[in-house]
């Protein structure tokens, strides 16, 4: 059995109260904590089985839904906006604020962070911000587009935040970037297929009320100004050197350019001088690689990768 326990802590944005999730092993003390970062048009619920895993075997798990996302949006006029300015600021800082938290619950223990998809974008810009501050980080689902067409998205946006207001949404934005992903993977059974090949989870994703909001024009700009800062080697090499890394996805994930954009940024952190860095592509895999049809394998390596990282300095 696991012990699962609510929790919250004020935005560093000053206004919303983030609210959390701890999941701890039922009887001995934790041996790690393990702190996960979710992606776009989700929340930490979609984690629950992931993170009761990794308690079963050992490690405190813990996380929260960003602004705009969840249960830490005010309403559903909340969902996809992060907030009027410095959106991407406060997601890092939520997650640093999270980290310190944490740290002081369970003081000594190896601790790592694992980011999914926007979450692994976050996680990125967190190891460059705050280098040295975690054990070991695992992204998800990452990629990493060309520069003119990050820069092409962040103008678009900003356009758009400019004269129709950051908070709005716009079908021709969602369009170009999520709705693109789709079309690989024709013909489409849903407007998800892209996520796995696991028609019950992409049905489960369909049908969770928190998953199914529009983003707002403010949020993509705030994704994109994300993306350019993570995608400069001069950012990249602010990074700690001696913090491992494991990058995995499925080889058919289009946020991952089905392999190309992961090996963009495995190549940005070698570049960077990341001593202990892995990487996985999972054959015929799409985006989430925690409810594929092959998760249990995925669940294997993780915990593997994270138990042979237990004995890293501590922070």
């Amino acid at each position: 059995m696991v012990k699962f326990q609510p929790l919250s802590f004020p935005s560093s944005d000053g206004v919303h109260t983030v609210r959390g999730s701890l999941w701890l092993p039922e009887e001995d003390a934790p041996r790690g904590v393990v702190q996960l970062v979710h992606g776009i048009s989700e929340h930490m619920g979609r984690y629950d089985l992931f993170a009761r895993i990794l308690a079963g075997r050992g490690f405190a798990v813990v996380g929260h839904d960003h602004l705009g996302h969840g249960q830490t949006a005010a309403g559903p006029e909340e969902y996809g906006f992060l907030g009027e300015r410095d959106g991407w600021e406060h997601l890092v800082r939520d997650v640093k604020a999270l980290r310190d938290q944490m740290g002081g619950q369970f003081p000594g223990l190896p601790y790592f962070l694992f980011g999914h998809s926007m979450g692994s974008f976050v996680a990125r810009t967190y190891l460059i911000r705050f280098p040295g501050t975690v054990d070991g980080c695992l992204l998800s689902g990452t990629g990493q587009e060309g520069a003119p067409l990050i820069a092409f998205g962040r103008l678009a946006a900003s356009l758009l935040c400019a004269l129709r207001g950051s908070n709005t949404r716009s079908a021709l934005i969602t369009s170009l970037s999520l709705g693109a992903y789709n079309r690989q993977f024709r013909p489409n059974r849903t407007p998800n297929d892209w996520i796995s090949r696991d028609e019950r989870a992409v049905d489960a994703y369909c049908a969770d009320p928190l998953c199914q909001f529009v983003p707002t024009v403010g949020m993509f700009r705030d994704m994109m100004e994300g993306l350019q800062f993570i995608g400069k080697a001069a950012n990249c090499a602010r990074m700690d050197p001696n913090t491992p890394v494991f990058l995995f996805s499925g080889d058919k994930d289009p946020v991952g350019g089905c392999g190309k954009g992961v090996r963009k940024v495995e190549n940005l952190f070698r570049s960077a001088g990341v001593r202990d860095l892995t990487v996985k592509l999972y054959p015929e895999g799409r985006h989430e690689m925690l409810n594929e049809l092959n998760r249990e394998l995925v669940y294997d390596d993780v915990l593997a990768w994270l138990e042979g990282h237990l004995s890293q300095p501590e922070h």
